[in-house]
């Protein structure tokens, strides 16, 4: 890098107002891009969540899917508007910085090829940290899941508490939390977008009536889920799928029902102590 070469007071006073000139629209563009990228990130998603609020009476299933939809692709957006942000940031102020440097003759070439093999050098020792950086970004994009959505990433099951480009936190069901390298994560079980199913297994007797059986359980189910007030949890009435296994002891009969996402487990509670009952009142006998 060649030394400065002297300059006048008039040559100072020029380069000043020209650095300055620079730092301000600096300055104002980073403000500018970043009131575009948080309003076109506050607004995502906000029509249906307004649009869902505005009715009082009469919220359909389809109207509670589309606001969660919403709420999800607010909280998608914000998180991936911060990453544009600091992107933003460090594209503007490294430019104007470079522009800075210029105007007192720096020789900007040896510069960048300093910068060039110092990111090869940081990039190289940091593998580990870059991989989770855009694993995190690319799962933030394609909305593979986000906060308290139930989850199996494998290593970790439970609820999502956070999510950040580099780690994921997730509390199982033993409140244990787990932080877990986004890098790390090859595949994502996720049991909380759109809807999800509360199943419940009913072990019978091979010398059971199925079909006496199933009609109780499937009453039994439904008033249950009404009597508990769970019924704006639920998306459809149960359903007997029939027998889902058979063995040497007995059969397993087996009934779902689509619920809201995250409600699934609420209403598997329910369903399975109300359908025993009804099942036991009616002398059904249960496998072992």
């Amino acid at each position: 890098m060649s030394p400065l070469p002297a300059l006048s007071v008039d040559a100072l006073i020029r380069i000043g107002v020209t650095v300055a000139v620079i730092v301000v629209i600096a300055v104002v563009l980073r403000f500018v891009v970043n009131r575009v990228i948080s309003h076109v990130s506050a607004g995502a998603g906000l029509p249906g969540m307004l649009s869902l609020l505005r009715r009082r009476r009469g919220v359909t299933d389809a109207d509670r899917i589309q606001a969660f939809g919403s709420a999800r692709r607010a909280q998608r957006a914000r998180t991936v508007g911060s990453v544009i942000k600091n992107a933003a940031t460090i594209l503007i102020f490294g430019t104007a910085f470079m522009m800075v440097l210029g105007q007192f003759g720096v020789n900007l070439a040896p510069v960048l090829a300093s910068a060039g093999v110092l990111g090869l050098a940081i990039g190289f020792g940091a593998q580990n940290l870059v991989k989770d950086f855009l694993s995190g970004i690319f799962m933030l994009l394609e909305d593979q899941y986000g906060v308290g959505d139930h989850v199996d990433l494998g290593d970790a099951v439970g609820t999502i508490e956070r999510v950040g480009l580099r780690t994921t936190t997730v509390r199982d069901e033993s409140g244990m939390v787990w932080y877990v390298r986004n890098g790390t994560i090859e595949r994502v079980g996720n049991g909380s977008q759109d809807h999800a199913v509360a199943v419940v297994d009913v072990p019978l007797a091979l010398d059971t009536d199925v079909t006496n059986a199933a009609t109780i359980a499937e009453g039994a189910a439904a008033a249950g889920i009404d009597e508990h007030g769970h019924g704006h949890d639920v998306l459809d009435k149960p359903q007997v799928l029939g027998v889902q296994s058979l063995s040497a002891s007995g059969m397993t009969l087996r009934l779902t029902v689509r619920t809201k996402p995250g409600r699934q487990w609420a209403v598997q509670r329910v369903m399975t102590e109300r359908v025993v009952a009804a099942l036991r009142a009616d002398e059904v006998v249960l496998a072992a």
